[in-house]
């Protein structure tokens, strides 16, 4: 029988908590494109109990009516970063809390898709370094991808699951580092 590589990753993980004494609640898994969708699928494989899955832009070609892709109930919180949504990366909400910077489709600084789509790895990787990244909440996706939201705030990415929060923000970056406008 042909096992996928997240069943593998998901029995690594599984193994790894019986070695050490590390629970599901001790994971944050990140994906990007791809690897977002993946990312959930492991979350998955280990019943939904992952403490943060985050998914940078999850892939759009290939996964527009594919069941398997990235849900929010992947993991105990799910985070969606949309940096070129409806192009590269998948345009709906997908996660508990999903992000939409500059409105999910081009990035300041960025001439093309494929940078666009990128973008999200850096950004994750500033957020985890500064904690920057301050969204606000959209009434609706409509609301995201217009720039026109100025609800509650919440803070993209880090290092820690929001675990509780919902919904759609939008926020701001800038063209290069530091990305974040706080």
């Amino acid at each position: 029988m042909f096992i996928y590589f997240w069943e593998d990753v998901a029995t690594y993980i599984e193994w790894l908590n019986s070695a050490s004494g590390a629970s599901l609640h001790n994971y944050h898994i990140v994906g990007h494109s791809l690897g977002g969708h993946q990312a959930g699928i492991i979350g998955r494989n280990l019943g939904g109990q992952i403490a943060y899955i985050t998914s940078l832009d999850p892939a759009l070609p290939g996964w527009i009516s594919n069941p398997h892709g990235f849900q929010s109930s992947d993991g105990v919180y799910t985070e969606v970063m949309h940096t070129n949504a409806g192009v590269s990366g998948k345009l709906a909400p997908a996660g508990d809390v999903d992000f939409y910077p500059n409105g999910g489709v081009n990035m300041p600084g960025c001439g093309n898709n494929d940078c666009s789509h990128h973008r999200a790895v850096y950004y994750m990787a500033e957020s985890l370094t500064s904690g920057g990244f301050t969204g606000h909440r959209c009434a609706d996706l409509a609301s995201a991808l217009a720039g026109n939201c100025s609800g509650d705030t919440l803070n993209m990415g880090g290092g820690r699951a929001k675990t509780g929060s919902t919904g759609i923000y939008f926020l701001r970056t800038n063209a290069g580092p530091p990305f974040s406008q706080y």
